[in-house]
């Protein structure tokens, strides 16, 4: 069984595929409170004012009662429907002198399977940033949605969702940083424009966007991030960005040595290798991707044709000009 909080509240069983879906409001707000206090003792008052807040109802420690029992029917399901009902089921919810605890052990969450990957990731990123992406790639695959989504009716909720949310942008921090070690710069510009739209106070992400930028040759698109997140940080908050993004203007400004790609790691063979063209088109006898992936394909590719494009002009120009210069020079007479 695993209790999944990084979307919708659902429990998963990993033996059969069924998923156990809370149903109403309360349930949920129940159930994800549990999970977010796991292994702690929560007490039933503050359960109460998780599910109701400032208005519950008469007898609520009844009300709450008949919740945690339909709880614990929900959860048993799955035994009985395995024909396990000899047995006696594991008691997920257990009854304490003071309130109820969900007994898990811990890695039998999303939340904690999440948190086990990218704790990895962060220890082997200096040494081996090609692993520690994929790690965080599939640490963030476990999200289906916001964290607790539709559970977060009181503090609880509320308190682990704001946490998990957290982890979750900075996990795509720590992605986007290792797919910058590794050379993919170009590859990683347009999502990182997304997540300085939807994230327009956050520093870290215009960093990531503006080293990116600069690596593919785009210096001026770089310097325009750091105006665009300047005027948004000062209307929003009134200050001047931080040193980290200032500072990093400063060496985009100056050419620094420092901001170089560092070299991706490549696997032996041809020093020139074709272009591949998995990432932009569906294999060969695959069904047609979804109409929202087939507009990320093509926008990516859009983009990548775009800087291919600029690069020539720059280096046509350069060409050209150095050309027009020896032949002046040619015709000056000695």
């Amino acid at each position: 069984m695993q209790f999944r909080i990084l979307g919708l509240v659902e429990v998963q069983d990993e033996r059969t595929g069924l998923r156990i879906l809370p149903t109403g409001a309360k349930q949920r707000a129940l159930l994800g409170a549990l999970v977010a206090k796991a292994g702690h003792n929560v007490s039933v008052q503050r359960l109460i004012d998780e599910l109701w807040g400032e208005h519950p109802p008469a007898h609520a420690d009844n009300a709450l009662h008949v919740h945690v029992a339909r709880l614990r029917r929900l959860l048993s399901g799955p035994e009985v429907a395995g024909g396990a009902a000899q047995h006696a089921p594991h008691p997920w919810i257990v009854t304490t002198a003071r309130g109820y605890t969900l007994q898990l052990a811990s890695v039998e969450t999303d939340a904690a399977r999440f948190q086990e990957l990218t704790d990895t990731a962060r220890r082997i990123l200096p040494a081996d940033p090609a692993q520690a992406g994929e790690l965080l790639r599939r640490a963030l695959s476990l999200w289906r949605g916001p964290a607790l989504e539709g559970s977060v009716l009181g503090d609880i909720c509320a308190a682990k969702a704001a946490q998990l949310e957290e982890h979750r942008l900075t996990a795509l921090e720590m992605m986007y940083d290792a797919y910058l070690r590794t050379g993919r710069h170009c590859e990683i510009t347009g999502e990182l424009v997304e997540l300085t739209t939807d994230h327009p106070l956050r520093e870290r992400f215009y960093d990531l966007l503006m080293v990116a930028l600069y690596r593919c040759g785009r210096q001026a698109e770089a310097l325009r991030v750091y105006e665009q997140a300047r005027s948004r940080i000062v209307r929003e908050l009134g200050v001047e960005p931080g040193p980290a993004l200032r500072g990093l203007m400063e060496a985009i400004l100056h050419h620094d040595p420092a901001l170089a790609t560092a070299p991706a790691r490549r696997p032996a063979g041809p020093a020139r290798p074709a272009p591949a063209p998995a990432e932009d088109e569906p294999p060969a006898g695959d069904a047609a991707l979804p109409l929202g992936e087939e507009m990320a394909r093509l926008h990516r590719r859009i983009e990548r044709l775009q800087q291919e494009q600029n690069q020539l002009l720059r280096r046509f120009n350069e060409l050209t000009a150095g050309t027009a210069q020896r032949v002046t020079a040619g015709s000056v007479p000695a």
